[in-house]
């Protein structure tokens, strides 16, 4: 019999992906460089050259066996003590190779930590907005998702919402910063406030409530400033991280989950996550990409790019006279709708062939995400065709409420 589960899942596909989908099939009709397609955060900018070099110096000098064999479960130990050392120099935290479990991308990384901390029947807290994607990342883990509801309008933690919904069946609270859909970045104040309160209810509660830290994007931060670190905020942190962003290598589903040295349990975490491998058929990223990310883990593309398109749309949208958040990272931009719905903003955009993508399903309503890792010069292109838009649907600036 076909798994009901799976099946009734088919009726609630990703707004997102359908979203795509619809450029891609309008593209088709009308040449796709005249279709200002914002749905999908797939990163526009090539890899850097180092890693390009890397896996053709790979597939060159190794051994066949040596390069395409299976790694061990835990992962490649070459590739585990370089990503540990990494993270030791960059954020000061004393990560050994047992503390990392490289995975494929930051999806299967979130599957692991999510299966590791939690058990069946507890509670997961997000912080809306949100990645609709935690719904079954985490309820098919047989944990509860529960969604704290945002701080506006900088969208930085709720923590009277937060302390209010925290409870004895609280597993583990799951951040994402630099944050899809917002752009938002957590500052210091917020992580060890978060800190704080986790330490704090973890005793009240006599077990260990653990951060998960959902990084994807943790390198693409603006204004010259870097993203503060979760787990240097808090002993019991699993971060998830990819390099998908930071590489722009996103097919090639390479990521990690590093554990925390003074979190419970961390010198066994990353053979918990290979029994966990054995029940979802993870079984290893794959060993070629491993080997080539170990060589490139301190280089980036040239995420710059992200940074100026966030400008053009940041200044466009306010001069419009739209309420929008500053992003602090990612490549995405979330104003408010000019009206109640931003589904219905959506669908009038879709007549200018401007795909923007409704933020209910991030628990944001009202508020619309712009993906603006595209070429510079389609975003520029797409800035009149906006603000014609927006004139001939809603007025001038001056004229809206």
């Amino acid at each position: 019999m076909i798994n009901q589960h799976y099946l009734s899942m088919l009726e609630h596909k990703s707004v997102i992906r359908e979203l795509a989908e619809y450029a891609g099939r309008r593209g088709k009709e009308i040449g796709y460089e005249n279709v200002f397609d914002f749905s999908l955060g797939n990163p526009s900018v090539p890899a850097p050259e180092s890693f390009k070099n890397a896996a053709v110096n790979l597939l060159e000098t190794m051994e066949p066996l040596a390069l395409h064999g299976y790694t061990p479960s835990a992962g490649s130990p070459y590739v585990k003590e370089k990503v540990a050392a990494s993270l030791k120099r960059r954020f000061g935290i004393a990560y050994k190779p047992e503390h990392i479990f490289p995975t494929s991308g930051c999806a299967a990384a979130l599957a692991h930590a999510l299966r590791a901390v939690t058990e069946p029947g507890e509670d997961v807290l997000v912080f809306a907005p949100f990645f609709p994607e935690y719904v079954p990342y985490i309820c098919d883990t047989g944990a509860n998702i529960r969604i704290v509801p945002p701080d506006l309008p900088d969208f930085q933690i709720n923590f009277e919402a937060l302390e209010e919904m925290l409870a004895p069946e609280t597993g583990a609270v799951l951040i994402n910063t630099p944050n899809n859909p917002s752009g938002a970045v957590y500052t210091e104040e917020t992580l060890q406030r978060l800190g704080d309160v986790l330490r704090e209810y973890s005793k009240r509660f006599g077990h260990t409530i653990f951060l998960i830290s959902d990084e994807p994007y943790r390198e693409i931060c603006f204004d010259g400033k870097k993203c503060p670190y979760p787990a240097a905020y808090y002993d019991n942190t699993l971060t998830c991280y990819s390099f998908s962003k930071s590489l722009s290598i996103p097919g090639e589903r390479i990521g990690y989950v590093a554990v925390n040295p003074a979190c419970e349990q961390s010198d066994k975490m990353d053979l918990i996550f290979a029994q966990i491998s054995r029940g979802i058929g993870h079984n290893c990223p794959a060993s070629l990409i491993q080997l080539a990310i170990a060589r490139t883990l301190d280089d980036t593309a040239d995420l710059s790019v992200y940074e100026t398109n966030m400008n053009l749309l940041y200044d466009t949208f306010r001069d419009l006279g739209f309420s929008v958040p500053r992003p602090g990272g990612t490549f995405y931009i979330m104003p408010k709708a000019p009206e109640v719905s931003a589904e219905a903003f959506c669908r009038k955009a879709l007549k200018y062939d401007l795909v923007f993508v409704p933020c209910e399903g991030f628990h944001a309503p009202g508020y619309f995400r712009v993906a603006y890792c595209i070429d510079t010069e389609k975003v520029e292109r797409s800035l009149p065709v906006i603000r014609k838009f927006v004139r001939e649907e809603y007025g001038t600036p001056g004229s809206r409420s």
